[in-house]
């Protein structure tokens, strides 16, 4: 089912800034899935107009344990970008994030 190739939402400094400057959500998703599949899961599960997918694989990362030595698992990274309005997750929302950020200045 493709709804368990998409791994994670990504929550950083990064991920949250082009949320609300340019409404663009960040998930982490399986190596197999294409753009038109990453597009079609948005859209149908969310109910948001997907203008784009951006993707990129990053670095592998060592991991050691003992004398041996290997590499996590390797993912996807997609960017999208949704049309002016909608949400794909409501702790995402600009509103939210912008009151988060004033109380945390406080």
């Amino acid at each position: 089912m493709i709804i368990d190739n998409i791994k994670s939402v990504v929550f950083t400094e990064k991920a949250s800034r082009l949320v609300e400057e340019s409404d663009k959500y960040t998930f982490n998703v399986d190596l197999r899935l294409t753009k038109p599949q990453i597009r079609q899961f948005v859209e149908k599960f969310f109910n948001v107009k997907v203008l784009s997918v951006n993707t990129h694989l990053p670095p592998h990362k060592k991991r050691r344990t003992g004398s041996s030595q290997g590499f996590k698992t390797q993912y996807k990274r997609a960017i999208i970008t949704v049309k002016k309005g909608d949400f794909i997750l409501k702790s995402f929302d600009k509103k939210s994030l912008t009151n988060t950020n004033d109380s945390l200045k406080k």
